[in-house]
């Protein structure tokens, strides 16, 4: 199985990424599914049910969020409605939506699922090395087949969460900074790990945001609006190949495609 994870995705600069890069890699590589985090999409902060949709109409399978979430209030009754859109796993009971789903496609199954940091994070979700337990369970009765988005700040949560869920998924892939690390490996168990993919969007910028604001907000500590940059799209991601009936991954491919 051959499955292609897209770091964040960053504004209308992103989207753009996205539909070129899908279609171009589905092309070239004979990926199986896509799954990309959507969580800045809506003009850096959230999603919205229309970019949802054209999301998945550019060829994504599975749409994971983070702590911007919510940021646009119309996703929250629509959250529910979508089982393609996941939001954190690890939200109090009865929080619109879910955090987990399976996907077919050409005969296999995937499971995705997204998981929320604690560490320098906010909002303080439920602790996540707990609350993958049940939902790991559930889905391993599935498909052994398991992509965890644990979108977080700190790097040594992410590498403890890779190492916890060593052997029981198939990957583990960090989210939120938007910088992709140069520490992929596939682990111990068989589990494919790397700290962060990265970004889709605008690479001539400060993590997608025009760098001018940025540093001004630096040099002068004065409230500053973050537009977001338009040039140097750049799509970054992984390119995983997973054994279908074990689950295990056997290779691990870091992406930076320029569009």
């Amino acid at each position: 199985m051959k499955v292609l994870f897209l770091g964040d995705v960053v504004g209308e600069a992103g989207r753009e990424v996205v539909r070129i890069a899908v279609a171009r890699l589905r092309q070239e590589r004979t990926i199986d599914f896509v799954v990309a985090n959507g969580e800045n999409a809506a003009g850096g902060s959230g999603i919205t049910p229309k970019i949802t949709y054209e999301l998945l109409r550019y060829g994504v399978d599975v749409i994971t969020l983070g702590d911007h979430a919510w940021d646009q209030r119309e996703i929250i009754p629509f959250m529910a409605d979508e089982p393609r859109l996941l939001r954190p796993l690890n939200y109090p009971p009865n929080t619109p939506g879910s955090g987990s789903i399976v996907v077919q496609g050409n005969g296999k199954k995937l499971g995705v699922i997204c998981v929320l940091g604690r560490t320098f994070m906010t909002p303080q979700t439920d602790n996540p090395f707990l609350a993958i337990r049940p939902a790991l369970e559930a889905m391993r009765r599935e498909t052994p087949c398991i992509l965890v988005d644990f979108h977080s700040e700190a790097t040594s949560e992410k590498i403890a969460f890779g190492r916890y869920l060593d052997g029981q998924v198939s990957a583990v892939l960090g989210t939120h900074t938007h910088v992709q690390t140069a520490d992929g490996t596939i682990l111990p168990g068989g589990t494919a790990y790397l700290t962060d993919v990265g970004f889709c969007g605008a690479h001539d910028s400060v993590i997608g945001r025009d760098a001018h604001s940025v540093i001004q907000r630096y040099v002068t500590l004065l409230p500053q609006r973050f537009g977001l940059a338009t040039k140097g799209l750049q799509a970054d991601g992984v390119l995983l190949t997973l054994e279908d009936s074990s689950g295990r991954a056997t290779a691990l491919e870091p992406i930076q495609l320029p569009i």
